[in-house]
């Protein structure tokens, strides 16, 4: 297994403690779990970010509300300054700030309706309240796996190569340990993994338990697509993984001279854009280079900034089934 932080190892025996008894609690009844009227399918992951569970979330509810489900999705807003159970408006002032980063990317590129507040089962029920109850009516539940405190029809789980490799957190990233797919209904992996994620899986779920893939691919703006921001752009970013953000720009051809990694969820300020167009003026780049989960939380001053340098371009991350009929088929089996 390998450290992030090393220094931590001695607090986890500490955490895995916490996990076993808050289990127990569950086990015998003293941790309550609360049911929605509505079928709840929830998108989750055992590492603490990086698995791609947004894009994931995305292609489902896109993909069910074709099929003619009522969808709407429940997340947790991770770092948001509100603190009600709100529906996402994406015409709010500063509605990254407001929501969370990736709420508004779900709810702007699904197109579904997305709520946040750290109860999902309150957040179902406004869900539920503003919709005429129908039985074709679905929650998804994002980053879901280890909120338990909700009942779900359906559980499905990322798992990427680095997962295996991985420790608990704190010195690791795993929220919980590998032997936790146990209680996963479905487990997705990368089409890029699958020859050593998804053998490994197999080894962990119960027999029978669906392993799914998906293809990754970055999405560029027309009509320049990766040349959008010149041949010189600087990358910045602040998820979980920049280095497999970095990897994927320089596969698809996009030739950055460098990338800047900020903290998951960062929240910009012009004390960043400064330093971005710094480091751009040295470089001699010609433009720049982020993510949409990055790109929502920059104001309109901050985008100024940047192009004194050159383009600002916003590339997206989507996913796709490999095999979406077996998918849909497994969903509806158990959510009908």
């Amino acid at each position: 297994m390998s450290a992030r932080r090393p220094w931590a190892w001695p607090l986890v025996p500490l955490y895995a403690a916490v996990l076993a008894v808050k289990t127990w609690m569950r086990r015998v009844g003293l941790l309550s779990t609360r049911r929605l009227r509505w079928p709840v399918v929830s998108v989750g992951a055992i590492s603490a970010g990086g698995s791609g569970k947004t894009p994931v979330v995305i292609a489902l509810a896109k993909l069910l509300k074709d099929r003619g489900w009522e969808v709407n999705v429940l997340s947790r807003g991770y770092r948001r300054k509100g603190s009600d159970v709100e529906q996402v408006d994406l015409n709010s002032p500063e509605a990254a700030e407001r929501y969370g980063d990736e709420p508004v990317v779900i709810a702007r590129d699904a197109k579904v309706p997305v709520w946040v507040g750290s109860n999902r089962y309150e957040c179902g029920q406004r869900a539920q309240d503003s919709t005429d109850l129908t039985w074709h009516g679905l929650h998804l539940l994002d980053d879901g796996f280890q909120h338990r405190q909700l009942a779900r029809t359906l559980d499905l789980v990322l798992v990427t190569s680095e997962d295996l490799k991985d420790s608990m957190l704190p010195a690791g990233n795993l929220r919980e340990g590998l032997e936790a797919l146990s209680r996963a209904d479905a487990v997705i992996v990368r089409e890029d993994e699958f020859e050593v994620a998804g053998k490994t899986v197999w080894e962990l779920v119960w027999a029978g338990t669906p392993v799914w893939t998906v293809r990754r691919k970055l999405v560029f703006p027309a009509p320049m697509r990766a040349l959008g921001a010149g041949l010189r752009p600087l990358a910045f970013c602040g998820i979980a993984r920049p280095e497999s953000f970095q990897r994927m720009l320089l596969d698809e051809g996009c030739g950055v001279v460098e990338t800047l990694a900020y903290d998951d969820h960062h929240a910009y300020t012009m004390a960043d854009m400064e330093l971005l167009v710094k480091q751009g003026e040295r470089l001699n780049a010609t433009g720049f280079v982020t993510t949409d989960k990055d790109a929502v939380k920059l104001t309109p001053e901050m985008r100024t900034r940047l192009e004194t340098v050159g383009r600002v371009m916003v590339v997206t991350l989507e996913v796709e089934f490999i095999n979406t009929y077996e998918v849909m088929r497994a969903v509806e089996a158990r959510i009908t």
